[in-house]
């Protein structure tokens, strides 16, 4: 199938929260579908979802989230601007980009310390700024989004392609080698991606060059001893073994202040 009859038969949905301006989501089916239109690959489905906020202080309130189901693989986009049409026109590029860029050139890319602020999968220029977290008082930050699913078996290099299709800060995955939970994900200060787990990790991967490797023990903790180190720390997700279940989860910062929680249903 061609890249031109997948679009035509992709669907794509879009859904508005808050007060979009008028015209906004028919703006944006189209810019999506022709982004799509250049996909080689059979395109699925492509969801759409613009947020306008509705705190007159926020910097950027518009919010344009994609995600295209190209051949069975996800790809997601996020971006923020001043405008919602502005958001659009900087979706359509980031999706671009990201869709133009073969699976394993991410890892190739992400796993060797290139700069973080040319390769796709950061924030640029011309792909807009990623969304700013809202800041709560600790007392009135909770746990607003609780995700249980089965995780999948995947090589570190497969979950980084996996963090970089998905646009996230993390990837929640049982490690292939040794059968236990671990996440990747992206060093803030150097752009490289690293993995932590629950496994004893030797050296071997990080002198092999393929990626960083966090020789800091994971810590043991509950839920809520987690949130109380995510609020004092600042950081944006902090991976544990949650002393309920023994399993790996992340606690992490939402944009709108509150905290969403993922972990493994079995």
């Amino acid at each position: 199938m061609s890249g031109l009859r997948a679009s035509r038969t992709a669907d794509v949905k879009v859904r508005n929260r808050g007060q979009v301006p008028d015209g906004a989501d028919v703006y944006a089916e189209e810019k999506v579908l022709a982004v799509i239109g250049h996909v080689r690959e059979p395109v699925l489905a492509a969801r759409v979802k613009l947020t306008q906020a509705a705190n007159a202080s926020v910097i950027r309130p518009a919010t344009a989230q994609a995600v295209v189901d190209v051949n069975g693989r996800p790809v997601r986009a996020h971006v923020t601007a001043s405008t919602m049409f502005e958001a659009v026109d900087l979706l359509q590029k980031r999706l671009a980009a990201r869709l133009a860029r073969p699976r394993r050139a991410v890892v190739g890319a992400g796993l060797h310390g290139s700069d973080p602020h040319t390769r796709a999968g950061w924030a640029g220029p011309d792909h807009g700024p990623r969304p700013h977290r809202h800041h709560l008082p600790a007392e009135e930050s909770r746990i607003v989004r609780h995700k249980s699913f089965s995780l999948d078996r995947q090589t570190p290099e497969d979950a980084v392609i996996d963090l970089e299709a998905m646009d996230h800060d993390f990837w929640l995955f049982t490690d292939l080698a040794s059968g236990r939970d671990s996440v990747v994900y992206r060093d803030a200060l150097t752009g490289r991606h690293r993995m932590a787990s629950l496994a004893p990790l030797g050296q071997e991967r990080e002198v092999d060059g393929l990626l960083g490797v966090s020789t800091v023990p994971v810590p043991t903790s509950s839920v809520a001893e987690a949130v109380s180190r995510l609020h004092l720390t600042g950081l944006p997700f902090v991976f544990f073994k949650d002393t309920a279940t023994g399993r790996g989860v992340v606690l992490y910062h939402r944009y709108d202040g509150h905290y969403g929680l993922i972990t493994p249903s079995r």
